[in-house]
């Protein structure tokens, strides 16, 4: 976590930045919020984010030492620990955003609801146990949903204002033993495509990203390496996704560019269904 001292200096960083917006930074002036920000695809997300001009809010339940790090590395950055199933968790990403980076500046502009769990047992779901699949379900899906409905309320109207919720593809192709991340992820999608019916008007987008197989810990945590092989040999570019194939698909959805792109789920797994 940052000094006030520090958090003082990084939104005298933001405002100059602000004044000097071009085509090679959209994003310039802008502030995002990332949940689950510390590694993988979160990372590589605000990573992303930040070469594209936005000041970040690094959303974070473990590993705050990573978090800290990638923080000091961005330009204008600031780590904060929340847990996204929790309510005061949530307002306390969006309440850093303002405090970091200014509310007079419509400040946060963008959220990336990319926190997630997965139950690396890989069990079916007659052998699911009912604490694992809470565990599931309170992140990905309560988290979600309270990380968009806050978004939904304090986001700017008028141009500018993105949510994106990072899903996956196993919510098309449904495969056996991951019933409880496919189910959570699959509403997550359902709710993020409603409320961007129901932002009519606001000119807020709402759109989800589906990575295929990754290549992160998450990713890998539980499977053998006949389990890795499996989703290499069934993806037609016959290799793993990585975080910096998905950010990049993130990044675009959150600029003035994609603002026609809306309600939609895209697919980023090289062509796995």
């Amino acid at each position: 976590m940052m000094a006030d001292a520090d958090i003082a200096a990084v939104a005298a960083a933001a405002a100059a930045a602000g004044e000097g917006s071009s085509s090679s930074q959209p994003l310039a002036g802008r502030v995002a919020i990332v949940t689950g920000a510390s590694r993988g695809i979160g990372r590589a997300i605000a990573t992303h984010l930040s070469t594209l001009g936005a000041s970040l809010v690094l959303g974070y339940a473990s590993r705050g030492d990573e978090a800290d790090a990638l923080a000091a590395s961005l330009p204008r950055a600031v780590a904060v620990r929340a847990d996204v199933s929790d309510e005061s968790g949530v307002r306390s990403l969006f309440d850093a955003a303002e405090s970091s980076f200014g509310a007079g500046a419509g400040a946060p502009h963008i959220l990336v609801a990319n926190a997630g769990v997965l139950d690396d047992k890989y069990p079916t779901v007659a052998d699911t146990a009912t604490e694992d699949f809470d565990r599931v379900l309170a992140v990905n899906l309560r988290g979600a949903f309270l990380c968009i409905r806050e978004a939904a309320r304090r986001l700017p109207r008028g141009g500018g204002g993105r949510i994106v919720a990072v899903t996956s593809s196993v919510v098309a192709s449904l495969p056996p033993r991951y019933a409880a991340y496919t189910a959570t992820k699959a509403a997550v999608e359902a709710l993020v495509r409603t409320m961007a019916k129901e932002l009519k008007g606001t000119r807020i987008t709402a759109n989800c990203v589906a990575p295929g197989a990754t290549a992160t810990d998450m990713f890998f945590a539980g499977k053998s390496e006949e389990m890795v092989r499996n989703s290499v040999v069934s993806n037609p570019m016959e290799r793993l996704g990585e975080p910096g194939d998905i950010a990049p698909v993130v990044g675009f959805l959150c600029t003035d560019a994609a603002e026609w792109i809306n309600g939609q789920v895209i697919r980023a797994n090289g062509g796995y269904v």
